[in-house]
């Protein structure tokens, strides 16, 4: 069993394609999957998605690019919107990009801090994007466990070895996408080889980062068993293994029941 931990269901070419999407997806082995929200315009997508899909679960939260048009939202409509359906699991994505700066930092950080807040309040785990934001993500995050502790789910994890293992010793887990499978991601498996295993999950990503050998292509959930290869490969484990390790982390992280 094999679980893509984050996708964008609700994108195309995904969206309009999803029976046949999801049915690729059993057929490589991927069971459950945990479709990531953006916008409000993509949680009502979702909410959709999750009606109609028993083995699909869903988040709330605003990506880091959008949090300008977002200075408004309060952590009492995030914990609103986590109640909406028993199947929304997770808070996010949040975090901060200051790759891209579409949204100013101020409007990040508040943003991220809100996200973290509602976490606090609702035992969810909050699944966080980081991109040239390594400092003030693990900034914010150690502080805020200060205050109370709360999971979180380093989503397309891309940062060095010493920002892991700072993220480490806050508790925090690691999501490998097909970045991971690209010839000069060579630093960044050594990274993952550093990571224990009860902390490493899987995802796509998806419609993005389609990992080699099918870059430049859409990507879809049923693509992760190449970056499920790569890193049995890192961790020299079985590829079976593999999946169960990352199956049960999923499972442990969100608080979920093994079926």
């Amino acid at each position: 069993m094999i679980i893509d931990s984050h996708c964008h269901l609700d994108y195309e070419p995904l969206k309009s394609d999803l029976n046949n999407v999801l049915s690729r997806a059993r057929k490589s082995g991927v069971n459950y999957f945990l479709t990531i929200c953006t916008t409000d315009e993509s949680f009502v997508k979702i909410l959709e998605i999750l009606k109609n899909n028993s083995n699909v679960y869903g988040t709330y939260g605003i990506h880091p690019h959008e949090t300008k048009k977002y200075t408004k939202l309060s952590i009492d409509s995030i914990l609103k919107n986590i109640k909406k359906d028993k199947k929304i699991i997770g808070i996010g994505e949040t975090g901060l990009d200051f790759y891209y700066s579409y949204s100013e930092k101020k409007a990040q950080i508040d943003c991220f801090i809100k996200h973290i807040r509602a976490c606090q309040t609702s035992s969810k785990t909050l699944i966080v994007h980081s991109r040239s934001a390594d400092k003030e993500t693990f900034e914010v995050l150690s502080s805020e466990m200060k205050n109370k502790n709360f999971k979180v789910l380093m989503h397309c994890f891309t940062g060095s070895k010493d920002f892991a293992h700072k993220l480490l010793d806050l508790g925090c887990y690691f999501s490998a996408s097909g970045i991971i499978t690209f010839k000069n991601s060579k630093d960044l498996k050594e990274t993952f080889k550093s990571i224990p295993k009860d902390r490493i999950l899987v995802e796509t990503d998806s419609p993005y980062l389609s990992p080699e050998p099918l870059r430049g292509k859409p990507n879809e959930p049923s693509n992760i068993v190449y970056t499920l290869k790569c890193i049995s490969e890192i961790k020299k484990e079985t590829d079976l293994s593999m999946q169960n390790i990352t199956t049960k982390n999923f499972f442990n992280l969100f608080n979920l029941k093994h079926p």
